[in-house]
């Protein structure tokens, strides 16, 4: 008979794979995605899939499952051994009159169009695919979902909002969704700020990780994640009955 924190691990999901698609990460290279949608997820479980290296997107958890590619790795910050750097140091310096409110996902169409105008300027800047999103999509990815663990960090500055950090809050630490940032701002390293506020956050919760989502050696979209030292990293997906193997990560020069 299953014990109630096991039904816990092993919600009702409908589980699903897309078909192959053009990689953004490996130029010439497919990637497919294997999705649970899981409408209650319960807290026991989207910390046991976080830990293993999945990702959350509204309602869904996903892995890639690439054939004959395995370059997509986890990253995750050690909280308590994070020290910043002097460019670090600068960014928090440049966002000290930036206010910062952590609440529940929410809605509005200043958030839309800040995601949309970020997007754009990604797509003219590092040459990203893009396409306006819908109020309706914005929510099933940011919103749906959150249940009582996710949150929307946001930045406000000269009373505007210029950023958007989404966070998920597991037991052993923070897992990084998503965040995007008015461009008109980014002389301030928004980037890095957000993530050395989720560093300080985890701290004031006693959280011991940062989760960083993935990593692919070589690409330019990555290279921020491993300024963020020191690090572990996870090679593939385990199931929640497997134990995942972290294990201490440094770029090699």
């Amino acid at each position: 008979m299953k014990q109630p924190n096991e039904d816990r691990l092993h919600p009702e999901s409908t589980d699903f794979c897309m078909l192959d698609y053009d990689c953004a990460y490996l130029p010439g290279k497919k990637t497919r995605m294997y999705y649970r949608y899981i409408r209650d997820a319960a807290p026991e479980f989207v910390s046991a899939v976080i830990e293993r290296g999945w990702r959350r997107f509204g309602n869904y958890f996903f892995h890639p499952i690439c054939q004959g590619c395995n370059e997509c790795k986890s990253l995750r910050i050690d909280v308590e051994a994070f020290r910043p750097t002097r460019s670090q140091k600068r960014a928090i310096k440049r966002n000290r009159d930036t206010h910062v409110i952590v609440q529940s996902p929410s809605l509005t169409p200043g958030h839309v169009a800040l995601y949309n105008r970020y997007h754009a300027w990604k797509a003219e800047k590092d040459g990203w695919k893009h396409r306006d999103i819908s109020e309706r999509e914005y929510y099933e990815n940011f919103v749906e979902g959150a249940h009582d663990f996710g949150y929307e960090v946001l930045y406000i500055r000269d009373n505007r909002l210029i950023g958007v950090d989404l966070i998920d809050v597991v037991e052993d630490g923070i897992s990084a969704i998503y965040f995007y940032h008015d461009p008109d701002y980014a002389r301030y390293s928004l980037g890095t700020h957000s993530l050395i506020y989720q560093i300080g956050l985890a701290r004031r919760l006693g959280k011991r990780w940062i989760y960083l989502g993935y990593w692919v050696n070589g690409c330019k979209a990555f290279a921020y994640k491993t300024r963020f030292v020191p690090q572990e990293i996870l090679d593939g997906f385990p199931t929640v009955e497997e134990e995942p193997n972290w294990e201490p990560f440094k770029l090699e020069e």
